[in-house]
């Protein structure tokens, strides 16, 4: 099993696995997730690793319906800007694969950043740390063992 689900099972939260076959071809991973698994959008969301302006690494968890907001991520860490990270920078600071980055588990505990809209969510769904696998949790759970703060960070 993955780092994500032995954190879960460590912490004994309540979760659930949902598994599906990964289409290599897919443009968009999460996307991908929702559309495979019949999941609302909205209720799944992406976990993406951004540089701050002070050389930190930053993770901000928004839906997949949405794009990651750089500069509320910025002003939410403390920093002025923020970029996407290198892919391979992610991975190393993770120890997931791009496109199965989960923000459970993690190899360096990162500042954590969670979308606002998913505190009314009874559960939402974020990648179990590879693809083709995602874990239902309440998002209470993920803000508690990731230590995420909950701030307004997706955009249209």
């Amino acid at each position: 099993m993955t780092p994500a689900v032995k954190a879960l099972e460590r912490d004994g939260a309540a979760f659930a696995l949902l598994s599906y076959e990964h289409d290599p071809r897919a443009p968009a991973y999460g996307e991908e997730a929702a559309r495979a698994l019949g999941l609302d959008p909205r209720c799944v969301f992406k976990t993406l690793v951004a540089c701050l302006d002070d050389g930190r690494l930053a993770v901000g968890i928004v839906p997949v319906t949405g794009q990651l907001d750089l500069k509320a991520l910025a002003r939410a860490a403390g920093a002025r800007r923020a970029s996407m990270a290198e892919a391979a920078e992610a991975e190393r600071a993770t120890g997931y694969v791009l496109g199965g980055i989960s923000p459970l588990g993690q190899k360096k505990r990162l500042p954590t950043f969670l979308d606002a809209s998913a505190e009314p969510l009874e559960r939402m769904h974020v990648s179990g740390g590879r693809r083709g696998l995602e874990i239902a949790l309440a998002p209470a759970d993920l803000i508690r063992l990731c230590r995420a703060r909950l701030v307004p960070l997706a955009r249209a």
